[in-house]
């Protein structure tokens, strides 16, 4: 089963190794794929949330897969611990989902035309978190799946 994070923008600045080094990590248990598309509306000054919400849906929905289940990031979504993430992978795998897409939105969140798509709408916080830090908790909690799945010793919680 592959593992993609499909999310809006790239990363840059003092997040980016260890986003980098966690996806790299994640790659070891997963068929992992990071894909990312433009965010905003270009080289346009005028800022309408909803006008960027739909015009970056467009280019997240573009690259969903038609044969995989996705997931929304959401602050809205369901809370799952590291266990139940790891389950929940696990379960997809072995009802051979050919892929499983985890969906970050850019700076005013995800469009309506994405939440519907998305069979989970999943939350990594309550907080409002910037794209960088959201992607890098994402990438560790994928990691961290992966060695739950394989009882390796990197997990250490309930």
């Amino acid at each position: 089963m592959r593992v993609t994070v499909l999310c809006v923008g790239g990363v840059k600045g003092a997040l980016a190794p260890a986003i980098r080094e966690y996806e790299e990590r994640a790659g070891r248990y997963w068929r992992f794929l990071v894909q990312e598309v433009e965010g905003g509306l270009g080289k346009s000054t005028r800022v309408n949330p909803r006008e960027v919400m739909k015009v970056e849906g467009s280019r997240l929905l573009e690259k969903m897969p038609s044969n995989g289940e996705v997931v929304a990031l959401t602050r809205e979504g369901k809370a799952l611990g590291s266990r139940e993430l790891a389950g929940f992978l696990e379960d997809r795998a072995l009802r051979s989902v050919q892929e499983v897409t985890f969906v970050i939105g850019g700076a005013f969140g995800l469009g309506d035309d994405v939440l519907k798509r998305a069979a989970l709408r999943l939350s990594l916080s309550t907080l409002t978190l910037p794209h960088e830090v959201a992607r890098l908790v994402l990438a560790e909690q994928i990691y961290r799946a992966g060695t739950i799945s394989r009882n390796e010793p990197y997990h250490k919680g309930p």
